[in-house]
């Protein structure tokens, strides 16, 4: 350990602690007809929905893949040695773009406000650790065999240097850390203060009505006081946008121009090809549309990591739209029907709703690890890059757009947004250089990477990790890190100040027949090594 490690102790456990949701508020919005600016709107629209970390398949609130997958791996893991070259320093990014092709430099999100965000340690004043100081520290850590074959890097955060690591270059399942290249990539081209819309809009004639979905997974039909993410209360800049509103807002809008009846229909053009994931359970995610209400659970409700849904999910949510509208009497003819074109580019709107910005669904979909939300995210990189908004267009736009960041493309293969895909490939040294972005001072606008990442022991899938009897506990506070989980398969990538409290990122990745649990406490103990070390 360095000199004055007690003392550089508490200042990392201080600045830790300042770590924040440093974020904006405001204008643009985005929705089935693309993206237009607006004055702030009132902050609305979340909602739930996970994916690793304790449960099942593809890691978020759920780390869901279950243990139904993946061939048995060595149980020996390899020896662990210095690695080379530079891990991730930050490269020049393109100009931002809305859905709708605007550029969106004008609109850049500045820099977080002083203190929210950790701030590496002053190189000048604290050592970067030595190869020599992180073997010695990692060693008996990295030889525990329920860990079974692990690759991992290392790197200061500050410059992005990869200072040790084993088959850091070797291309490993990542799970749900997958869902950090789909948030760098969102951050990268949209926006953090964008909101996305479902609206309704006038039809052919005033008893004509759709409603236009817009790609928000989060919008609910539940009563304000209900919603709740990560089983806390959703607070004002959280707060899904309400079906509920939407239906209110468009009873008024037709009571006004003296319309009492409606037929209904629903657009759902927004996105492209099978909305069923190649590994569909009806669980982890449901049939992916730009229109349901609460991402498909068949219980808003519900609070199981990975909750049944519902069969058509924007079905469900027209015929409850219907039903609120019946609640402020409209009357609705017959059942909503999906319309067979797109709802024309310059129908009025009647009304609309608006997420959440895209800095705090990002910020949620890696705190709770959500399959639903990272995949709708993954389709609004599609659209800001003019791909096909599905699957295939949405992996493409985001390995695009992280290529157009420097990131390495070697070993990098995505298949969807989430993680859930077994066929999605990222090495470590990948996964420490989009932390590395993230933490770049050239990069303010991907800072929501940070910040949405869990708190060792406090908060999203860490919550129940880092704690008494793991091993780990002394280094709870001091790991924010995104999981990620599936059969046989365990990640963890993400940053932890060190006894000099310097700023390192990492990511350890696991291929092992032991159980989830005990294969992520030995993780949990690596890392609790780094934070309890200078290691020089």
């Amino acid at each position: 350990m360095g000199a004055g490690t007690g003392e550089r102790r508490g200042r990392g456990v201080a600045t830790a602690r300042l770590l924040g949701a440093a974020l904006l508020t405001g204008g643009v919005v985005l929705g089935g007809g693309g993206a237009y600016a607006a004055p702030s709107p009132s902050p609305t629209g979340h909602g739930t929905g996970h994916d690793d970390g304790r449960g099942g398949r593809s890691d978020g609130h759920g780390d869901r893949h279950g243990d139904d997958r993946t061939a048995s791996p060595s149980a020996t893991s390899p020896a662990a040695k210095p690695a080379a070259g530079p891990g991730g320093s930050p490269v020049g990014r393109p100009a931002g773009v809305t859905g709708s092709g605007a550029p969106a430099t004008a609109r850049k999100p500045g820099p977080p406000p002083a203190g929210l965000v950790l701030q590496p340690a002053d190189g000048a004043a604290v050592g970067i650790p030595t190869v020599a100081g992180l073997r010695q520290a990692l060693a008996a850590a990295l030889q525990d065999k329920s860990l079974g074959t692990v690759t991992f890097a290392v790197a200061d955060a500050t410059s992005g240097q990869i200072l040790y690591g084993a088959g850091e270059n070797t291309p490993a399942t990542p799970a749900s850390t997958t869902k950090l290249a789909t948030s760098l990539a969102a951050l990268t081209l949209i926006p953090g203060d964008t909101r996305i819309a479902t609206r309704v809009v006038a039809g052919a004639s005033p008893a004509d009505i759709t409603l236009v979905g817009g790609g928000d997974p989060t919008l609910t039909a539940l009563p304000a006081d209900q919603v709740q993410i990560d089983g806390a209360p959703a607070d004002a800049d959280t707060a899904p946008a309400s079906l509920e509103a939407l239906a209110a807002r468009t009873a008024a809008a037709l009571r006004a121009a003296g319309t009492a009846t409606v037929r209904l229909g629903y657009d759902v053009s927004l996105y492209t090809g099978s909305p069923q994931h190649a590994d569909y359970d009806a669980l982890n995610i449901p049939l992916m549309t730009p229109l349901m209400a609460d991402e498909g659970k068949a219980d808003p409700r519900s609070r199981e990591e990975a909750p049944a849904r519902v069969a058509d999910p924007a079905g469900q949510a027209a015929e409850t739209f219907a039903a609120l509208l019946k609640a402020h009497g409209i009357t609705v003819e017959g059942k909503a029907k999906q319309t067979a074109a797109a709802a024309p580019a310059g129908a009025a709107v009647l009304a609309e709703v608006t997420s959440p910005t895209v800095a705090r669904l990002v910020e949620r979909l890696l705190t709770t690890s959500d399959n639903t939300l990272a995949e709708a995210i993954a389709r609004q990189v599609a659209l800001a890059a003019h791909k096909p908004a599905g699957f295939d267009g949405a992996a493409t736009a985001v390995t695009d757009t992280l290529a157009g960041l420097g990131v390495r493309s070697a070993g990098l293969v995505l298949h969807d947004g989430s993680g859930l895909h077994a066929g999605n490939t990222i090495p470590p040294a990948v996964l420490v250089q989009l932390l590395g972005l993230a933490s770049s001072p050239d990069h303010p606008e991907l800072r929501p990477v940070l910040t949405g990442l869990p708190v060792a022991g406090f908060t999203g899938t860490l919550g129940k990790r880092f704690g008494a009897g793991s091993g780990a506990a002394e280094a709870a506070g001091l790991v924010r890190a995104k999981t990620g989980t599936r059969s046989g398969v365990n990640t963890l990538a993400g940053t932890v100040v060190d006894a000099d409290g310097r700023l390192l990122s990492f990511a350890v990745m696991t291929r092992t027949t032991a159980p989830a649990d005990t294969a992520r406490a030995a993780m949990d103990r690596i890392v609790a090594r780094l934070a309890a070390c200078g290691c020089h």
